[in-house]
Formats: C-alpha cells, structure tokens, sequence
C-alpha cells in the first residue's frame, strides 16, 4: 500500500477552530503546498508482503493528489475518504481528517476522524482531534468518551493533552467544557488523581481560588507524595497572596522529602519573593551539598548573595561557574556588574565584553553602554550603540530610548527630541518612546508635545501610572490647568498611594495652590521615603515660603554637598537663596 505525506503544518492547536467553522468551497483559491504522493521504495525487504492496490482504489488516489493539488480540496477530501473505507487503512483517514480540518469542514472532520478512530483505535492524535471537537461543540458525552480513551491510552501524557486542549479552547471562551467534562470524567472513576490536579489547575487560570485549593487537596489525598501537586498548592497560595502560607507549606514538603530537589528549588524561589534571602541561601547550601554538579542552585545562590550585597562570596561562586561553560556568560555578566559597583569601570566593561553568547549578551551590552555613559565617556558609549543597532535590529526601540538618554545626559535636548520624533514615525504607539519623549519634550519647551504624548499612553493604558504623574505635574507650569493637574495626580495617588515621586508632585500641586502646610505635610512624607534631589528642592522651597529658612538651608546644604551640579538645586539657589542675598 502507498504511504501519503501529511500536512506537516497542521496542528492541533491552529486548527482548534475546525469543529465548528462553516466549509470552505471546493474551488478554494487559496494556495497551498500541493499533496504529494511518496515515491514507492524501489525495493521492499523480502520479508514485507506485496500489497496489489485495486485499480478502482488507485484512480481514486490519483484523483485526489490531482485535484489537491490543484486547490480542489473537497474532491481531494471525498477521493481520501472513499479510499479509506475501501482500503481499511488509517492512514488514508488520516490524510482525509488532514484536509478537512485545513479548509475547516467540521462535519467532513467529524467523519474522517471518526473513520480514522474506527481503523486505529488507539491512535491518540485522532482522539484529540475526535476530543476537541466534541469539547468544541459542547457535546459532553462523545467529549468525555474520547477522554476516558485518552486517560486510559498514556496516563502519564493525559495532563499535557488536556492543557493543550485547554489551551486551544481558551481563545474561543469554551474553556468551562473541559472543566465540565472532567467533572464527568471524576463521577464516573472517583478517586484519580490526575483528574483532580487537572480540574485545580482550570479551577485557577478561572480565578476560583477555594475550588483550586479543594481539588489539590484531594490529589494530595490520593497521591500526597506527589511533588507537582504539593508544588502547585504551594503556588496557588502565592497567587492568593498568602506567601506565610506558600513557606509553610513547601518548608513541610521539603522536610518531609529531603531527596526532592524540584520541591527545594520552588521552596527557595518563595523564599526569595518573600524576601527572606538568608533563608534561600540555606536551602540552596543544602541543594549544593547533596549534589555539588547543581550549577543551576550555585548560580542562584550568588545572585541572592549580590541581593544582600554579599559581593565577595557571589564572586567566588561566579568565578568558580566560569569553568562551566554554560554558566560562563552569565557568570561573566554578574562579575562585571559586581565590578561596576566598586566603581572599577575598566574591569567591569572587560566583563561585560566577554558575554558573548547566552540570554544576557544584550543586557551586557547595554550594560557596558551605561556605564561608559557614567564615566562621561560619551563618544565611545555613542560608537557601541551604533554597533550594537545593527547586531540586534529586533531591540531597536530599546536602543533608540538608549541613544536619547544619551543626548540628554550631554544636555543635548533638542537632538534628543529628534531621534525621539523620528523614531515613533516607525513606532507610533511605543509608550516607553511616547514617554521618553515628553519629558524631552518639556526640557526644550514643548509643552504640548509634552501633553499630546502622555494623553496618547493614557488612551493605550489608563492606569499608567508614569504618566498620570508626568502628566499632572507638567499641568502645574500652566496656572489655569491645576484642576486638570489634580485630577491626574489624585488618580496616580490613589494607585501608587507610597510612590515618594507621585506624593512629591501632590505636595508641589499643593504649593501652586497657597496650601503651604499641606504642601509641606506630603514633601516631608515624600522626602522621608526618597532622598531625591527635586523633592529636596520642593522641600526646601515651602519650608522657606513657610519662614522656616534655617530648615530650608539646611535641607538645601546637605543635598547640595552630595550632587552640586544638580540643576533642581541650583534653581532654588538663584530663585531664593541669591535673591534673599541681594
């Protein structure tokens, strides 16, 4: 018998929508790769039966890789189909089930699979398909069948076939068949643990959290050594906010099965979102001890030793995974970041310059380009992004934002602005270029550039905070737009109520309106949280307004000693200072 090619461009999940899509004509003009026939083998091994093909069965064929190839697929699929039920073989249902999900024909699907299963029952490809479209079209009986055969077929794969299932239904908002036919599926054979874990992990991409929580619960209970379900109650605990929880429950885990090192390592990433970094070093020790190759748990360990700026022994853990060369450009790279905060920028740049392969080779570049920018070397941070422009086009709007900050650290506002404007001629609606440019905007007086850019991110992303905050405090410089200004810094505030730079701008608003002890009450807050130089600046300024100018002075000299070229200070020099002097 003749063995068909496929459509090897067809899966599963891109033709989701099979099960329910009208048919397409059988004139189609669409152009598509042609069906080919496989060549026989020139020779067979003399122990493979010689196949004689009926002449009938033959035209068929040969009528079907005819009219598929030219576009007539609904002739093809008839022809496959016929000669399927002719021949008894799977494969020619197959190719006929191929080609009704390509023009989307969900009867003629239906049909072909339905054969392909009658001829190759235990073919799990066909009881996808036979499964997705009954999920598909909410036929809970034939769904659940089709599943039942699938549990039953490869238990171990059962999860993965129903989060593909899952995944492929979710785009049409049908995902609650799965869940309904798994809850079939849990009254019919009580007691599965594989049901219970899969119908916990629906019950959480649904946001039913109690349901999650109930069914992990009972997978625990029939299989309570199961890591995956143990790490998973763990994590629907951390997506319930509850990260006490999330540690309790993985510290348990972890004593009562030393040996698992899967339940270790998710242990010591709660550790770590919790911010209980010492903890996380003691688990990770503990997965070193018990298995010194664990690269994976020693490169973690150094990056929480950089957290606690423990740079010494994240050195000698980095230094050491310098051997190890799929660790070594990451090792590289946080090498020359530790160097970068001793301030040793020529060690730091012959790190960064060494991370040549690996997920990091960008953000070491970008890295080397920051870094010659703080040391003022301009012209050779200008030279790298060129080059780098051309090795990774895919970041150019990363690299542009880059070129701008540039420009604005020389005080090149005006050449800022232009690359800025010309670059959202090619990305119009990149908010980190829309925001960029505001602000570069507002250094060179453009005020309405200023507004027209953030109003443009607030239409894309309402609650962008960034914005709310840029955009109510450029307001303040125009005295008729205050109310305006309020509306979007009491928004912002009410986001991000802790955001010193947010609380900053409502103390300054607060000052343009005459409340100078108000205004002071939300400067002092915002200075406490964050000693930034354009919040001392503010501060200074209300606690002269308010006769308290030896406290003005004071706050003034101490920002001032630290950075004394910042401009927000030397304005309030030569707007008050001076000005009482003369």
């Amino acid at each position: 018998m003749l063995i068909f090619r496929l459509f090897t461009a067809i899966t599963l999940v891109l033709l989701s929508s099979c099960a329910d899509s009208p048919a397409k004509s059988s004139d189609s003009e669409e152009t598509v790769a042609p069906v080919k026939l496989v060549e026989p083998k020139e020779k067979a091994p003399q122990n493979e039966e010689k196949t004689v093909i009926d002449p009938d069965v033959l035209f068929m064929l040969l009528t079907a890789e005819i009219a598929g190839q030219r576009g007539q697929y609904g002739v093809a699929l008839e022809g496959y189909t016929e000669a399927a039920k002719r021949t008894h073989d799977p494969k020619l249902a197959e190719r006929a089930a191929m080609i009704a999900m390509y023009i989307k024909d969900g009867n003629k699907t239906d049909e072909a699979v339905g054969l392909w299963l009658q001829l190759d029952s235990k073919n799990q490809t066909a009881r996808k398909i036979s499964a997705l479209s009954a999920l598909s079209a909410g036929n809970n009986r034939a769904a659940v069948e089709h599943l039942n055969a699938l549990l039953a077929g490869d238990p171990e794969g059962f999860e993965n076939v129903v989060i593909e299932l899952a995944g492929a239904l979710q785009k049409d908002g049908k995902i609650t068949a799965v869940s309904d036919a798994l809850n079939t599926m849990d009254s019919q054979q009580p007691g599965r643990a594989e049901i219970y874990f899969l119908q916990s992990l629906l019950a959480m991409q649904q946001k039913d959290k109690n349901l999650a929580e109930s069914k992990i619960q009972q997978a625990l209970k029939v299989r309570p050594d199961w890591d995956k379900a143990l790490i998973f109650q763990a994590q629907i605990a951390v997506l319930s906010g509850d990260l006490n929880k999330a540690k309790a429950l993985l510290k348990e885990a972890s004593a009562k099965y030393p040996d698992n090192s899967k339940i270790a390592k998710v242990y010591a990433q709660v550790l770590i979102k919790a911010e209980d970094y010492e903890a996380a070093i003691q688990v990770y020790q503990g997965l070193i001890s018990a298995d010194p190759k664990d690269m994976e748990s020693q490169f973690a360990q150094g990056l929480v030793h950089l957290q606690l700026n423990h740079d010494e022994q994240a050195e000698d853990i980095f230094t050491a995974l310098l051997e190890q060369p799929e660790w070594k450009y990451q090792a590289s790279f946080y090498l020359g970041k530790i160097e970068e905060k001793r301030g040793h920028t020529r060690q730091a740049l012959a790190w960064f310059d060494k991370v040549t392969d690996g997920p990091l080779v960008f953000d070491a570049s970008v890295s080397a380009v920051s870094l010659l920018a703080k040391d003022k070397q301009f012209a050779a941070a200008d030279s790298r992004v060129n080059l780098l422009q051309a090795k990774f086009p895919k970041q150019k709007p990363r690299l542009l934002l880059l070129q701008a900050e540039l420009y604005s650290q020389q005080k090149q506002y005006e050449r800022a602005f232009k690359l800025l404007t010309d670059a959202l001629v090619d990305f119009p609606d990149q908010k980190e270029l829309l925001y960029t440019q505001a602000l570069v905007a507002e250094r060179v007086g453009k005020l309405d550039v200023v507004e027209a850019d953030l109003r443009k991110i607030l239409a894309m992303e309402p609650d962008n905070v960034e914005a709310l905050n840029a955009l109510g405090y450029t307001l303040l410089n125009k005295p008729d737009r205050y109310a305006d200004a309020e509306k979007y810094l009491q928004k912002a505030l009410k986001l991000e109520p802790d955001a010193a730079v947010i609380i900053d701008s409502y103390g300054w608003l607060q000052f343009k309106l005459g409340h100078n002890e108000k205004a002071l009450e939300y400067l002092q807050r915002a200075y406490d949280k964050q000693k930034e130089n354009e919040i001392a600046a503010h501060l200074a300024r209300v606690l002269w307004a308010l006769g308290r100018k030896d406290e003005a002075k004071e706050v003034f000299d101490k920002a001032i000693k630290e950075t004394p070229d910042d401009e927000y200070l030397l304005d309030f020099k030569r707007q008050v200072l001076d000005g009482a002097h003369e």
